[in-house]
């Protein structure tokens, strides 16, 4: 075929899939891989799933195979290079590369030089506004190709909280260290400040009362001896009728048939409750038991006669469950039989905090996904206010303060104010303001250690700027979640003390409210927090115990169905119900200046074109570093199907007439400096086979990953409010019960 025809077609065929600047939602074919093209002269067009190179920020970098057919002609491969800003939806695991440029090309049959520069020249001008949509869950299996992504690790604090271990119903209330009473105004009742729960006490008796769902109990210690109680002044109960969020009849009272026991804590710890005696039973194919009858993670170990303990993602070890002598176990350290628990296992939902599993891996990549989003310069606003006059404490081994006595996060770096507001930085002269969206984030910011409470601030990011707008993001330790030993885990460990003046503000803990991962929604709270027993309405300062303020959905909305029908239906069926909104994506709670974000966005949408199609071709193409084609074959060979193999890719131009965005982020963007920096060594040299098969595994993971991603969202969507099935969600098998 004569270049010039071959230029012709290709160049056509592309302009018809990428020439709209987005897909819509319902059209499939923005998800399925192949995608075919056929032209009017009846030439079909085949682009592959891309496979990645680098990934760095929110720059993605990879190639696709291409192949061309016409009608009794012989077919063309070739590779596409391509660089693109990638756009997220986490809620909706989706992912768009935007502003796709073309780097580089390679059609063998292309042989003139300044020919295939003109090509790329066209081609790159033409292309500027492709949106490709793809799933994340194939993103994040293509992403395994990319070297070093996952050598990061937090110094984050493990030592083990307090576990109190339960045979029958209790309830763990958390204090935000001693507790501090304030005297409400109109009533002259105290009630504690520094809890989520509803404690108060009577100033004519002296005596304390707190109430969950339908239960009332008192004391004359805060902190010790609870029991149940019929007689509540009236002055309390009025109080608590105008404070406590309106509770639900089927709540905690159907699960319980008598008052569980209260336990007070104002120090780091956890609940572990078993329903009556412990009930042991095998994980098939190891040699490991888990508990059967507790929503906790309990596994013993055989051969060592070790219980291990899951909790915020780590493991805690110990000979005996009541009044264990609880140690952390490094991930590394967990029994080999931990990676075989199966797939289906009652158990599987530990699997994504066990190293080297597939779950595991996958929850890391997850950790490098940004949630981004497109930030209006001229809209977007803030509002910092003080408990009193401005009051700023310096980080040690840093040059950086922050402020102590409001509810945002305000940092002073070389007398210039910061503000990480909803994951979006904006600045001032002034602590008090006036504020502007920031578009460089300082470099000191690298230097926060984990003791530090406003450390979360170091996964918000600054990614590019124009006249008009910021391109941001955060990755999930702003929200808390972090990496350690190969796995993800809830909160650093560390206890920040929280600031109290006239108001109470909170900073973010690690431990307390049985904090669980779901490897399809997330980490939500255990047993135990439904309406009634937390978030009373009199201060709403619950919500910075989490992280940024607004981040609370797995408290509102995750347990509150599961415990309808008992504890023993547990966090996974709630949460997986419940959980999956807009809320995750704390750019939703901003009510100013998000122009994009997830599926929220001011973006116009067009239809594709009607001759872009999914087919039922295999999604087999597969293309080296250096541009050849291969094809798999049914019997696991690659064929080499360029028709000029070996050939160097062509580089193509970029035109002259577009002003590229600067895709170098600066150095105020790097990833935190407390995390291990990726090796300098280079990786392993492996033949051209092992690293297409690698390719192949991948691709396959990927699909199967989205499909059963579907298959959720799918029966979540469906289900009725308050039913459960018994997978409740979770990857791999339901929720023991």
């Amino acid at each position: 075929m004569h270049f010039t025809n071959t230029f012709r077609i290709l160049f056509l065929t592309l302009i018809m899939v990428y020439g709209t600047s987005n897909i819509k939602a319902e059209n499939e074919i923005k998800l399925n891989w192949p995608i075919e093209i056929e032209s009017k002269d009846g030439y079909v067009t085949t682009l592959y799933q891309p496979q990645l190179e680098s990934f760095k920020s929110n720059i993605l970098e990879g190639r696709m195979a291409v192949t061309i057919k016409g009608k009794d002609k012989e077919m063309i491969f070739g590779a596409i290079w391509f660089k693109s800003r990638m756009s997220t939806d986490l809620e909706n695991r989706t992912v768009v590369l935007e502003e796709m440029d073309i780097l580089k090309t390679h059609f063998p049959e292309m042989m003139d030089e300044k020919k295939v520069s003109k090509f790329s020249e066209l081609l790159s001008k033409e292309i500027e506004s492709w949106n490709l949509e793809m799933s994340l869950d194939r993103i994040l299996a293509s992403l395994k190709e990319v070297e070093n992504l996952n050598e990061l690790s937090d110094q984050i604090k493990n030592d083990p909280p307090t576990i109190y271990f339960r045979t029958s119903p209790a309830i763990l209330m958390m204090v935000d260290g001693e507790p501090i009473l304030k005297t409400e105004e109109n009533s002259g009742i105290e009630y504690v400040v520094n809890t989520p729960f509803f404690i108060v006490k009577d100033p004519k008796s002296n005596t304390y009362f707190i109430n969950g769902s339908n239960f009332w109990y008192t004391s004359d210690n805060i902190t010790s001896g609870w029991k149940e109680t019929k007689k509540v002044p009236s002055t309390i109960k009025k109080f608590a009728e105008q404070s406590i969020q309106q509770q639900e009849t089927d709540s905690i009272s159907k699960s319980y048939t008598s008052a569980p026991e209260i336990i007070v804590a104002t120090k780091a710890a956890e609940l572990v409750m078993v329903d009556g005696e412990v009930d042991y039973k095998a994980i098939e194919g190891t040699s490991l038991l888990y508990v059967a009858n507790t929503e906790s993670d309990i596994v013993m170990d055989i051969n060592s006669q070790n219980h291990y303990l899951l909790l915020a993602g780590r493991w805690y070890m110990s000979k005996s469950l009541e009044d264990g002598d609880w140690k952390f176990s490094e991930p590394s350290d967990l029994p080999e039989d931990f990676r075989n628990i199966p797939q289906d296992s009652d158990l599987a939902n530990v699997r994504p905090s066990v190293p080297g599993t597939n779950e595991s891996e996958t929850a890391l990549l997850e950790q490098s996904i940004p949630q981004t989003a497109t930030i209006d310069r001229k809209t977007a606003t803030v509002e910092v206010s003080y408990d009193g006059n401005p009051k700023f404490e310096k980080i040690e081994g840093t040059d950086i303060s922050y402020a102590q006595n409001t509810d945002k996060t305000v940092l002073l770096i070389k007398n210039k104010y910061y503000c990480v507001d909803e994951a979006v930085w904006f600045m001032s002269d002034k602590a008090t303001g006036p504020w502007e969206v920031c578009v460089n984030r300082p470099e000191e910011v690298n230097d926060i250690p984990p003791e530090a409470p406003v450390y979360n601030v170091k996964y918000a990011y600054i990614y590019d700027s124009s006249p008009e707008v910021v391109y941001v993001g955060y990755l999930p330790g702003y929200t808390n979640c972090y990496v350690y030993g190969g796995v993800v885990v809830y909160g650093t460990g560390y206890y920040y003390r929280p600031w109290y003046g006239y108001y109470y503000y909170p900073r973010p803990v690690t431990w307390g409210f049985g904090v669980h991962y779901n490897p399809w929604t997330g980490w939500g709270f255990s047993v135990g927090f439904s309406y009634g027993w937390m978030g009373w309405s009199f201060h709403p300062y619950h919500r910075g115990y989490w992280g940024p303020r607004g981040y609370h959905a797995g408290y509102r909305h995750g347990y509150r169905r599961g415990y309808h029908h008992g504890y023993h239906r547990g966090y996974r069926a709630g949460y997986a119900a419940g959980h999956r909104n807009a809320s995750r994506n704390v750019y939703n709670n901003r009510s100013t200046g998000v122009k994009h974000t997830g599926n929220r966005s001011t973006r116009p949408t067009n239809t594709v074109n009607n001759r872009a199609r999914n087919t039922t071709k295999a999604n087999n193409m597969y293309t080296d570093r250096k541009g050849n084609v291969y094809q798999r074959n049914q019997n696991g060979s690659f064929e080499n199907r360029s028709n000029k193999a070996g050939q160097r890719p062509s580089t193509g131009q970029q035109p002259a007439t577009r002003q590229q965005p600067t895709r170098q982020q600066p150095s105020t963007n790097q990833q935190p400096s407390t995390r291990q920096q990726p090796s300098t060594r280079q990786p392993p040299q492996t033949n051209q086979r092992q690293q297409l098969e690698r390719s192949h595994q991948n691709r396959n993971q990927g699909a199967n990953n989205y499909n059963r991603s579907q298959q959720q969202m799918q029966r979540n969507t469906s289900r009725p409010s308050g039913s459960m099935n018994r997978s409740g969600g979770a990857r791999g098998g339901g929720r023991r019960r």
